[in-house]
C-alpha cells in the first residue's frame, strides 16, 4: 500500500495535506527547542508556559479568543509571526522531500515557511486563507513567487500552469496574516462552505483529486471543518488518512469522508522514501 501511494504520489496524482505533525524533527537552532506546531504546545508558546484554563486548552482557536479579546487581535499576529517569520528554524526534510516532487498542489494547514522556502527555487502560486475582511466576500488573498519575490496578483492574473501552495491557516510570509481565533474560524468556515474561501481554478483543479492526510488529527470540530470543505468534490475513495493511533472519532471521520484510514505514523511513509532523512524527524 505504501509503495503504491508513493507511486502515484510521484506522478503528481496525490495532493498531500499537512498538518502539524510534519513539524516534528524541526527546532530552533539556538535553543533547540522544538517548533509550536500542535494545540497544545502553541498554547503554552503563547502563553509563556504557562497553562490555560482546562476550557480554553481546549484547542489553539479557543485559548487565542480568550487572548484576544483581552489583548486584541494584534497580540495573536505579533505572536504567530513572531514565532513563525523568522529563518531560525532547522529545515525540514519533510517538506524538502515534498518540494522535491514537483507536485502541481499542495495543502498546509500550518502557519509556518517551511514549505515556502522549499519552494524558493521555482515560480509558484501562493493561496493564503484570510478572514474577517469586510474589503471583500472573498476569504484568501493571492500571491505568485517568481524571480525570487512574491507579488501580490488578482484572480485574473492567474497562471493556472503554476504550481499552488494552499496555506488555508495563513502564513508570515510575504504578508502575515491568520485564521486563528474562534472568531476567524467562524468567519473562515462560513465563507468556506459559501464558496468564498477557495479561488475559482482551484476548484476546478481540485475535481476528483485524492488526498494524502499527513501529520493531521481530526479530534477537533475546527480541524474537521476546514478539511471537509477543502476536499469538496474529491473522487471516490478521497484518499489515505496515516494516523498512528485513531480516536474512534477520527475513525468515523474518515469512513464518512471515504478516506482510507491508515493506521501508521506519517514518519513511516518517509520512512520508505526517504530512509537516510527520516533518521533526522525519529
Amino acid at each position: 500500500m505504501m509503495k503504491a501511494i508513493l507511486a502515484q504520489l510521484g506522478a503528481g496524482d496525490i495532493v498531500p495535506y499537512l498538518g502539524p505533525g510534519v513539524l516534528r524533527g524541526v527546532v530552533d537552532r539556538l535553543s533547540g527547542k522544538a517548533m509550536p506546531a500542535d494545540s497544545d504546545s502553541l498554547i503554552l508558546a503563547m502563553t509563556g508556559g504557562q497553562p490555560m484554563a482546562p476550557r480554553l486548552m481546549y484547542e489553539f482557536p479557543r485559548a487565542a479568543m480568550h487572548l484576544e479579546n483581552k489583548k486584541g487581535r494584534s497580540f495573536i499576529e505579533r505572536f504567530l509571526t513572531e514565532t513563525y517569520g523568522g529563518d531560525n528554524w532547522t529545515p525540514s526534510p519533510v517538506h524538502q522531500w515534498l518540494a522535491d516532487q514537483r507536485l502541481p498542489y499542495v495543502i498546509d494547514c500550518n502557519r509556518d515557511t517551511q514549505l515556502q522556502r522549499c519552494y524558493a527555487d521555482r515560480a509558484h502560486t501562493l493561496v493564503v486563507g484570510a478572514a474577517r475582511i469586510a474589503a471583500t466576500p472573498y476569504r484568501f488573498d493571492l500571491y505568485q513567487f517568481d524571480a525570487g519575490q512574491y507579488r501580490r496578483i488578482e484572480l485574473a492574473e492567474v497562471d493556472g500552469e503554476l504550481p499552488v501552495l494552499f496555506k488555508p491557516l495563513g502564513t508570515p510570509l510575504p504578508k502575515p496574516g491568520y485564521v486563528a481565533s474562534d472568531a476567524d474560524f467562524v468567519d473562515y468556515i462560513t465563507e468556506l462552505m459559501g464558496g468564498f474561501a477557495v479561488p475559482a481554478w482551484v476548484k476546478l483543479k481540485r475535481r476528483n483529486q485524492r488526498y494524502l492526510f499527513l501529520g493531521m488529527h481530526f479530534n477537533r470540530d475546527t480541524e474537521r471543518m476546514v478539511m471537509s470543505d477543502l476536499i469538496h468534490d474529491a473522487a471516490t475513495p478521497a484518499g489515505w488518512a496515516l494516523i498512528a493511533e485513531p480516536s474512534d472519532k477520527e475513525r468515523k471521520v474518515c469512513a464518512r469522508k471515504d478516506l482510507q484510514l491508515i493506521e501508521a505514523d506519517w514518519s513511516s511513509l518517509f520512512a520508505l522514501a526517504s530512509p537516510a532523512a527520516a533518521e533526522r524527524v525519529a
